[in-house]
């Protein structure tokens, strides 16, 4: 039971934060709510930041979760540009970059990752790059326009998502790209090597060179300025900028400091929660890109860096906050933007977890889904430029019932007749 004189905290200003607080009030809880994050911007959405926004097609106003006098009139109390250096389990107090300490009844932490480093020669100078925050963004942007305002050339370390995605904007803006990825396609750890190749072959249709098999070793650099980067196949590539889209680690720190349970990085790291996203103590939850939870339904701990996951799992938190029963169950879920390419992608099926692919729709044209599949089960699939499908893919995954693969690839059959 909870009442008007319990104090719940959540840390992190993000999306998984925001929706948490939002998710208090409407189920009534009349209590204080105070929402600490360590950036100045009021909570806002990530997707943007390498899409619409990066783009340019995007004001920068429709990445916040809510409009800034939202937070008043809910009567959420907000510690803005003010990190959290320590929680105090036993006084159940957090400590503030300034020294404030206050006290809580309940805490989430919703602190989200941060990116990985390359650990290079030359990634002190001015023209490397991450992407993780608006701040980050807002740069972004400016260093993509002026690249293609002056045939200026972008390095990305890295095939993943954000890579890829950076990538598109970039050429968008007209700028030269390179893509250094050590695999031997782009999201080759997601997709496997044939859907893989399909991402690459969008790309250098659209003037994106790549460079596989390879890592960066140097990015050269004279007055603090990047001039080029080495890779360990002994090339030296042209670049006026570099994007460092290596993946990004949980910020578990403060967990760890307050000696919560946690997972090791090899597990895919993050706080340890139940599937109500408790964490080992009671009285302390986790939700969004740092939570690493028990999933009900796929019967593994899943730690899931997508928008959906932050959207959906700091409501349940929330709930979970009140003392109201959570099974957070929700199928792993994101998508992508690229040029004329759309897809989304539900379920769960890293690498030697499935022993068939099946292909539905003309790949050539890219408009099919593709279904990852273990003993004619579904594991996962993913629409590309195939739209309102994601409810019968989600239902597919989640019946855990083996399928007829023939009919699974064949357009003509309805998907919802396989469920």
């Amino acid at each position: 039971m909870v009442d008007a004189d319990q104090t719940f905290v959540i840390v992190g200003g993000g999306l998984a934060g925001a929706k948490a607080a939002e998710t208090l009030r409407s189920e009534g809880f009349t209590g204080r709510v105070i929402l600490i994050g360590d950036e100045r911007d009021h909570p806002y959405e990530r997707p943007p930041l390498s899409k619409g926004y990066l783009t340019g097609k995007e004001a920068r106003e429709s990445v916040f979760v809510h409009e800034p006098a939202w937070y008043a009139r809910a009567e959420v109390e907000l510690h803005l540009g003010q990190p959290v250096t320590a929680i105090d389990r036993e006084a159940r107090t957090v400590r503030l970059g300034d020294g404030t300490t206050i006290r809580y009844d309940r805490l989430l932490l919703a602190t989200g990752a941060e990116p990985r480093r390359l650990d290079v020669p030359g990634t002190g100078l001015a023209g490397v790059h991450h992407l993780r925050r608006l701040a980050h963004a807002d740069r972004l942007r400016h260093v993509l326009a002026a690249l293609g305002r002056d045939n200026g050339h972008l390095v990305i370390a890295g095939g993943g998502w954000i890579g890829l995605e950076v990538a598109a904007a970039a050429r968008g803006y007209g700028a030269e790209v390179t893509v250094v990825e050590s695999e031997p396609t782009p999201l080759h750890h997601v997709l496997g090597p044939e859907l893989g190749q399909l991402f690459a072959d969008l790309h250098a249709e659209h003037g994106v060179r790549f460079v596989f098999g390879a890592r960066l070793t140097e990015i050269v650099g004279q007055d603090g300025m990047v001039l080029a980067v080495r890779t360990d196949d002994g090339e030296e590539h042209p670049a006026h900028a570099v994007l460092a889209a290596v993946g990004a680690a949980p910020r578990t720190a403060l967990a760890e400091a307050a000696g919560l349970d946690l997972v090791d990085r090899a597990h895919g790291g993050g706080i340890a929660v139940d599937a109500s996203l408790r964490t080992s103590d009671p009285e302390i939850f986790a939700a969004g890109d740092v939570a690493a939870a028990q999933h009900p339904l796929l019967h593994t701990r899943l730690r899931v860096e997508h928008w959906a996951n932050a959207l959906n799992g700091g409501p349940a938190a929330a709930r979970a906050m009140l003392g109201q029963e959570v099974g957070y169950d929700r199928i792993p879920y994101f998508f992508s933007d690229q040029y004329d390419l759309g897809m989304e992608y539900s379920g769960w099926a890293p690498p030697g977890s499935y022993d068939q692919v099946v292909l539905r729709g003309d790949v050539g044209k890219r408009q099919f889904i593709a279904f990852w599949l273990k003993d004619r089960k579904v594991l996962a699939g993913m629409n590309v430029n195939v739209w309102d499908v994601t409810e019968p893919i989600q239902q597919l995954v989640r019946a855990g019932a083996p399928v007829d693969t023939e009919a699974l690839g064949d357009p003509s059959v309805p998907l919802e007749s396989l469920i």
